[in-house]
């Protein structure tokens, strides 16, 4: 029972937010006139398989920017920088698998390694002004996102190639490219080949949580930054290290569709995955399979929202509300659950001290009068 218990309370939180969520969205369809029925007719009708490979492929990118913000939150870290740190890792992966230093797949490999260390540098800035000067990781990452979207900017206007409509990175050789998977019949859409890079990362982020000292250390720092310290923690350390791991996760976002769509970086590279990712990872509970679950739910909507306006006549906007919400909802519905579950097993102890108690001693006769 106690084992069904755990997992109810587990799931309830995102359950519960996607029901309010979906609730919310409703009203607003209903205050603005719009048809309800065929909104909800439309979000659970049974995706084609094109449309289904689609959200395979968005979800594997959604699943890794959850997974960089997710590192952070564990460590009580709010890296809203995964925006700027995967755009600038992207560029300069970009920038280096273009110009075709290297033969064939080793260009590529270097090029995933390049991005990784730039994303992790990037988010090393944060983390090192945190630790040495106490600078609130919020206020610098948001800086360092605008830093990073000027900077990217400049490079790619004073060193990028004009295509006539845009500016892009020169485009990498055929023998750096990433092919697709077929995995569905009679679907022209393809998976990404580098959309594996979120199944690697899964089970490296549940194997660094669970099998090293570094992810006890991680958990332990999160729970209780005083008592990580007083076991021996370095929990400045822990910082820049948590920062730079993130940022390395988040150099990987933009690499499945650059190596295995656009081949440069230019103005078809997808922004805005970064802030996405927050509410990825906050709907997974930062654990690794939830995080799977709340990309999975972001890229349906995503998809499915690209067929509101055509089927049901409703502004595909409704969907960027809805997830508005969800993030919303996914804070309190937690707040909810946390604390009754903290009362569950305060009623559950206090329970079991009654019944381990020693009977109280019964009174003779002779001492009662």
């Amino acid at each position: 029972m106690n084992v069904l218990r755990r997992v109810l309370t587990a799931v309830a939180a995102p359950v519960l937010a996607l029901v309010v969520a979906g609730l919310v969205a409703s009203l607003v369809l209903l205050v603005t006139g719009d048809d309800v029925a065929g909104f909800w007719s439309v979000m659970f009708s049974v995706p084609e398989n094109r449309n289904v490979v689609s959200i395979l492929n968005q979800t594997a990118i959604l699943y890794l920017s959850g997974v960089a913000a997710a590192i952070g939150f564990r460590m009580n870290l709010f890296n809203i920088g995964v925006e700027g740190q995967y755009r600038l890792a992207g560029f300069a992966a970009g920038a280096f698998a273009g110009q075709a230093w290297l033969p064939g797949y080793l260009n590529t490999v270097v090029a995933i390694l390049l991005a990784m260390v730039v994303g992790a540098l990037w988010a090393g800035i944060a983390g090192l002004l945190r630790a040495t000067r106490g600078v609130s990781e919020v206020i610098s990452t948001i800086m360092l996102n605008a830093i990073a979207g000027s900077l990217i900017g400049y490079l790619i206007k004073r060193w990028g190639e004009n295509t006539g409509n845009s500016t892009n990175t020169r485009s990498m050789p055929e023998g750096s490219r990433i092919g697709t998977l077929a995995v569905l019949p009679d679907s022209p859409t393809e998976l990404y080949g580098l959309s594996l890079l979120a199944v690697v990362v899964g089970v490296g982020f549940w194997v660094l949580l669970n099998r090293t000292r570094f992810g006890f250390d991680l958990r332990a720092s999160g729970s209780s930054e005083s008592a990580a310290v007083a076991s021996g923690v370095d929990v400045k350390r822990m910082v820049v290290v948590s920062m730079l791991v993130s940022g390395a996760v988040a150099g990987l976002i933009g690499l499945p569709v650059m190596f295995s769509d656009s081949f440069n970086y230019g103005s078809s590279f997808q922004t805005g995955l970064g802030f996405t990712g927050i509410a990825v990872a906050l709907l997974g509970r930062n654990h690794p399979v939830g995080i799977a679950f709340g990309a999975l739910v972001f890229a349906f909507l995503s998809q499915q929202a690209t067929l509101l306006n055509i089927l049901a006549g409703v502004s595909p906007d409704i969907i960027a509300v809805t997830q508005g919400v969800i993030v919303l909802a996914v804070v309190i519905a937690y707040e909810v659950v946390r604390r009754y579950r903290v009362r569950a097993e305060q009623s559950q102890v206090a329970a079991q001290i009654r019944r381990d108690a020693p009977p109280a001693p019964a009174t003779t006769q002779g001492a009662a009068s």
